[in-house]
């Protein structure tokens, strides 16, 4: 379930990057945008000030070198925080302080039996970029800010609004979240880390991490004094599609030094709209538990 160097390789990544955003940059009116420090603080605000929400959610994530693409609707409160997900025919129930704190999975097809399952877990995290425990916004805040503050004095040329653009018909802000300096270096392993707990610390993706560290097979495959390889910064590039009314993103892609990482298109987003507490019970109409 999805939740989504050579010379000449580095060049092809680099012209990659530069088309999309010189395609995501044209026909824009600077003039029109406020500041980049005025927006992200807006962001980070909006963000704090989300309760619940309800959307669905189109993911592409870069999987042992391809694309693979998912849809899924989400209802997400967030204190306490409770997760109900529905992906082709999979339900995904999570609440805080119940069942001792696994996921309660319909898997719509064989067993055919609901199952109790680890987030963190082999099952859950195949083939998948992050947990069910980031859904929502409250992650990509932690990335944004720590992006915030490795700028420094440098913001303007790491953050960029440039413009406005219409998205599911709606005026969005297009934020730009650049790295030039992006690498990759040596990190020893602490005791009692693994690769979930270091990517927490350092604001990474551990399957970033995990994808780049050929000899570990798991996220759990270190151990203390272990050398792994890892990149200064989430990512090289992000862009942002910041939705002028909700000051949220509805728009996210990432790219890599190898070229697009993961992209994550939000639609028919409800913000702070009450979810009845019904709806995070396994016996919900609707459900098939």
């Amino acid at each position: 379930m999805r939740f989504k160097l050579h010379h000449t390789a580095v060049y092809g990544a680099l012209l990659c990057i530069s088309v999309v955003l010189l395609s995501f940059t044209h026909s824009t009116k600077k003039t029109s945008t406020p500041g980049n420090r005025e927006l992200i603080e807006k962001i980070f605000t909006s963000i704090d000030n989300v309760k619940t929400l309800r959307y669905s959610l189109q993911c592409n994530e870069r999987i042992k070198g391809r694309m693979q693409h998912t849809e899924s609707k989400v209802k997400l409160q967030i204190s306490p925080r409770k997760l109900y997900l529905y992906i082709k025919g999979i339900e995904v129930l999570w609440i805080q302080g119940w069942n001792k704190g696994e996921a309660y999975v319909n898997p719509g097809s064989f067993p055919y039996v609901n199952l109790s399952l680890d987030p963190y877990g082999s099952m859950m995290r195949k083939d998948q970029h992050h947990t069910i425990h980031e859904m929502g916004f409250q992650y990509l805040a932690d990335i944004l800010k720590d992006g915030y503050k490795k700028s420094g004095d440098k913001l303007d040329k790491v953050f960029s609004v440039f413009g406005e653009e219409m998205y599911d018909g709606k005026p969005c802000y297009k934020l730009a979240i650049s790295f030039p300096d992006y690498a990759w270096g040596p990190y020893k392993v602490m005791k009692g880390e693994n690769l979930v707990t270091i990517a927490r610390k350092l604001r990474l993706s551990e399957y970033m991490i995990l994808e780049n560290n050929p000899k570990i097979s798991n996220y759990n495959d270190v151990r203390e004094g272990d050398i792994i390889q890892v990149p200064n910064a989430y990512a090289k590039l992000t862009l942002l599609l910041i939705d002028k009314d909700l000051l949220l993103p509805v728009n996210n892609k990432v790219f890599d030094d190898k070229g697009v990482f993961e992209t994550y298109e939000y639609h028919d987003m409800k913000v702070n709209q009450p979810i009845a507490p019904e709806e995070f019970t396994k016996n919900y109409k609707g459900y098939h538990f």
